[in-house]
């Protein structure tokens, strides 16, 4: 792992130091923070910390760690960059006490800058060039005394050898250097940036003739809402009609409705900063048209600046809390454990890719069947599948879940029906980014003999038995529950998703035996290329008998031992404590038990009446304190536990396999295929995912859809609306609504007028319909998120 900050100092400021600043943040004393500090700069993991050093930080668990993590990054960032402005403004002979001081109690990068900006080298500007040319005196006065005359002032200034031709050409340079010394005033720019924050509005416009092209950000075509109020999700979707030239935005700074006549607000405040009013004095109005001037050309562009990238920072911060939370929990669904599956890559032209694995995920079988249009060998297929499930005891059927999966789904159901001796269960498995996992290096060395296309059912079956085990082996990225992945920043993304797959991975646990070599990777202290090195160690001398004899694998040192040996498993090994999560260091800790009950280990694991009536003040020690015993004790009731929910499957309504086959009205299971800041898509069997709106998710305020749904949760929804042309699913979790009347006009969101009504009486209003984030989504047909929308006809 790289400690953040590495490099970096600890550095302080006016707010303390970085340790007390984070500390403070979230509410904790700052020794905790410190603790915790030192530990990541010492090459300790998240994951490694939360559980087995609860005492030296005094049970901070993995989120605040996380953001402890986040925040020193950030902070260590900020001081660095305190560090280099101090000494480019010293270089330059400027850096006054009064100066150092601004600066180092800058709290954010963002006031860093704007102190900085006056002294930030940059190519010569006209104020410079004024300045050259003697003109700051001309500008100074004015601004001092505006009972002077301006052109007879500037007449004194003209000089044709300094450029200066006329007292007009003065006056411009004196505007010039006012205008700069507007712009760069630190504290007037950050009372301006929050005003236009709390104030503007985004506004956009569709382009002139690119209505029909652009019709998916119809939405946006004449839009305006404040920034405050912008979810990520529109906001993302308007960056991103601008980049396909389909809108023009407009940074408003203020509702044009509420704005005052003749100059604006942010003008006022600017003039009365400088002392500049109009009382019919010569100057006044030169002064006021500079201020005007200043406002137009610098001011306001460099606020857009700021505010477009506040937005757009916001948006992707939303936006990859979302993806990371979805991930998260597609990474924990329930696994249906070592059961052998048969995997179906469904298919028409190309045929039905069969693959079957058995109890530990090793492929026994594969085939290709061709059940469908043109072939139709429809007995046929039934029959090769029946075969392969009665000759290796299959038990569940795997279903991809793209095109043809309802026919493959349906073929399925008919093979049960025929064989009801086989005893099958069939089930549909998101299959996003199953393509990716088949043509990956990794794919190709671990299934060398297969077929590409074959890979995939591979794929598709291993991830019903151990999703965990399965998706790890594909960039996070390529899994598709995120929305608008490809516009966002590539390191906060891919930062945030890796450390959501290392605490799944290390919240459940790995059996060293049998893990693959990317599953391996993602556990505490173990890299890519050390997994790799315990893989071929496993294979060149067995399975590993217990986890001291991972020290010899080469490369695995003392440091990643620490920090991986607790999260591997070593099941039916020499010592019962290697499969559970108890670390190591810890096994004196049970021997002292051991001796306590004159038990044996084995016969101690498990025993909760004699582990119930242990005290666990009674081996506490200097090294191992009361919060590591109590969890020793409850990993010793439940050794190995998998924190994950048992497993269970949705099931389809017969007769409904295409979104004609719905009505208004209609109950209907299904299965949560991702959760968006402004609802949930399911899966009802049709191909294409309905959306049950955030209004539409409880009869009381919903703040976050996660907050009621999560991916992978089974559901009761009922069909409110069917939009066969725009393949458009709108559904509802308040099976008590009312559908729309057949034939009903609806809004372009597809919540019909009596629900949008109920929206905005219960004050759930998500801006003007909720359409918008849909449209926006549908152009993300290249993301991780675009089997959903597909599926959901978004796209």
């Amino acid at each position: 792992m790289t400690t953040p900050g590495a490099g970096g100092s600890s550095g302080s400021s006016a707010a303390g130091t970085i340790e007390g600043r984070i500390a403070e943040e979230l509410g904790v004393r700052e020794r905790q923070v410190r603790a915790a500090v030192e530990l990541l700069d010492g090459g300790s993991t998240v994951p490694f910390i939360a559980r087995y050093r609860k005492e030296a930080t005094e049970m901070l668990d993995d989120a605040q760690l996380r953001t402890i993590e986040e925040r020193l990054r950030y902070l260590r960032e900020l001081e660095d960059r305190r560090t280099a402005i101090l000494e480019s403004v010293r270089e330059q002979g400027k850096l006054t006490g009064e100066l150092e001081a601004a600066i180092r109690g800058a709290e954010t990068k963002a006031r860093l800058e704007d102190i900085y900006l006056p002294y930030k080298p940059k190519r010569r500007t006209k104020a410079q060039i004024a300045r050259e040319a003697g003109l700051e005196p001309l500008a100074e006065g004015l601004l001092a005394d505006p009972s002077v005359d301006p052109l007879a002032a500037a007449a004194a200034f003209v000089d044709a050898d300094k450029g200066v031709a006329d007292p007009q050409a003065a006056l411009d340079g004196a505007r010039a250097i006012l205008t700069e010394r507007f712009s760069e005033d630190a504290d007037l720019i950050g009372e301006l940036r929050e005003r236009m924050w709390v104030r503007g509005r985004l506004a956009a416009k569709v382009r002139e003739g690119k209505e029909e092209a652009g019709a998916k950000f119809a939405d946006y075509f004449d839009f305006s809402e404040p920034f405050t109020a912008l979810p990520s999700h529109r906001v993302l979707a308007m960056l991103r009609g601008e980049k396909e030239e389909v809108l023009d935005l407009v940074l408003e700074p203020e509702d044009p409705a509420e704005a005052p006549t003749g100059r604006s607000s942010y003008e006022a405040i600017i003039a009365n900063r400088f002392g500049i009013a109009d009382r019919g004095r010569p100057a006044d109005k030169w002064l006021a048209d500079t201020v005007r001037w200043a406002w137009r050309t610098r001011v306001l562009v460099h606020l857009g600046i700021d505010i477009r990238l506040r937005l757009r920072t916001a948006a992707e911060d939303e936006a990859v809390k979302v993806f990371a939370a979805n991930l998260r929990d597609l990474l924990l669904a329930a696994p249906a454990g070592t059961r052998a599956t048969l995997g179906l890559d469904p298919g028409f032209r190309t045929g039905v890719k069969v693959a079957v694995v058995d109890g530990t995920g090793k492929v026994v079988a594969t085939d290709v069947i061709h059940p469908h249009v043109p072939a139709n060998r429809w007995d046929e297929a039934i029959a090769k599948l029946a075969r392969l499930a009665k000759e290796h005891a299959v038990e569940l059927v795997a279903i991809g879940n793209g095109t043809a999966s309802r026919e493959t789904d349906k073929l399925a159901g008919e093979l049960i029906a025929r064989h009801p001796e086989l005893k099958l269960t069939k089930v549909m498995v998101s299959e996003a980014g199953a393509s990716v996992y088949s043509a990956s290096a990794f794919a190709s060395q671990e299934l060398p003999e297969l077929d590409v296309s074959l890979r995939g059912a591979v794929s598709i079956a291993r991830r019903l038995q151990d999703p965990l085990a399965e998706l790890v082996k594909i960039d996070p990225k390529s899994i598709g529950v995120g929305q608008y992945q490809h516009d966002l920043s590539e390191v906060k993304l891919s930062r945030s998703l890796d450390a959501v797959v290392e605490d799944c991975v290390n919240g459940v646990g790995v059996d060293v035996n049998t893990a693959s070599a990317p599953l391996l990777a993602r556990v505490s202290g173990i890299s890519a290329g050390l997994a790799e090195n315990i893989v071929a160690h496993r294979d060149a001398n067995g399975p590993f008998r217990s986890r001291a004899q991972l020290k010899k694998v080469p490369r695995l040192g003392p440091k990643a031992f620490e920090q991986c040996a607790g999260f591997l498993r070593i099941r039916g090994g020499d010592d019962p404590l290697d499969a559970s999560s108890v670390h190591p260091e810890a096994y004196p800790v049970v021997r002292r038990m051991v001796k306590t009950t004159g038990q044996e280990v084995a016969a101690l694991i498990g025993n909760t009446g004699v582990l119930r009536s242990l005290r666990p003040q009674d081996y506490v020690d200097e090294t191992f304190g009361l919060p590591t015993v109590t969890d020793i004790l409850k990993e010793l009731e439940k050794p190995g536990r998998d924190p994950r929910p048992a497993f269970r499957t949705a099931t389809f309504k017969d007769g409904v396999e295409k979104i004609s086959d719905l009505s208004a009205g209609m109950v209907l299971e299904g299965v949560v295929t991702n959760v968006a800041a402004f609802g949930a898509f399911v899966d009802v069997g049709v191909h294409q995912d309905g959306l049950v709106h955030v209004s539409a998710m409880s009869k009381t305020f919903v703040k976050d859809p996660r907050d009621v749904v999560k991916p992978g949760d089974i559901v009761k929804v009922k069909v409110l609306d069917v939009d066969i042309p725009r393949k458009r699913i709108s559904l509802t979790l308040r099976l008590d609504d009312e559908a729309a009347p057949q034939g009903q006009q609806r809004e372009r969101g597809g919540r019909p007028p009596q629900q949008r009504q109920r929206q905005q009486r219960q004050g759930q209003g998500q801006g003007r319909s909720g359409s918008q984030p849909r449209q926006g989504q549908s152009s993300a047909a290249n993301s991780a998120m675009a089997d959903a929308l597909r599926r959901a006809g978004l796209a």
